[in-house]
């Protein structure tokens, strides 16, 4: 496989754009990656890798990790369903992906604790106290390793100094979001 394209968020647009993949090279004939140095990697890597970036920042912030699992019973993303994903990326309940409520469970259990408070924490921009945990707040603990060229917007050229993203405009510089929207990758089998 080749690299064709650098897609970056997909957002309320990613059944659209992989319906275009699947019309334009077949459904069998490209997907999603990650890159990474010189290598390409594949989701489950590229989920660890992020999921390492929380691991990092709890490491360096144990007052942040300390009230997390002392105030909150546990995270969710876009619905308290969430939780049921328990530590498994690939449940996905909901029509949006919400990987980093799975990442920082992932990430507080690695560091040899859980939670015991009374409420659930939404982690999302629509929650002031979950919002410092949002994977655009959490810094990358290998910025080096992010691209720094051009991706593309919801399938869409963009340009990204004139008009950032979200990640970018609401976020800390060399984010975990960052790395995982700058790094991904489109491979077909023929382009």
């Amino acid at each position: 496989m080749q690299v064709a394209d650098r897609p970056g968020y997909f957002g309320s647009e990613r059944n659209k754009i992989q319906a275009g993949y699947d019309a334009r090279y077949g459904p069998e004939n490209w997907k999603i990656a990650w890159e990474w140095g010189s290598q390409i990697i594949e989701r489950p890597e590229a989920l660890q890798i992020y999921e390492d970036g929380y691991y990092e920042y709890f490491r360096n912030n144990p007052e942040i990790l300390s009230w997390l699992v002392n105030d909150f019973s546990n995270v969710y993303d876009t619905a308290p369903s969430n939780i049921e994903a328990r530590f498994s990326y690939d449940i996905q309940e909901t029509p949006g992906n919400h990987l980093h409520d799975v990442a920082i469970r992932r990430a507080v259990l690695r560091r040899g604790q859980w939670f015991s408070g009374k409420e659930l924490l939404e982690v999302r921009s629509t929650n002031p106290a979950g919002w410092k945990l949002s994977p655009c707040m959490i810094p990358f603990h290998l910025p080096e390793m992010i691209y720094k060229g051009e991706i593309k917007y919801k399938g869409k050229e963009r340009d990204f100094t004139a008009n950032p993203p979200w990640w970018i405009s609401k976020g800390v510089p060399n984010s975990v979001e960052q790395f995982y929207q700058q790094n991904k990758v489109l491979l077909v089998n023929r382009i």
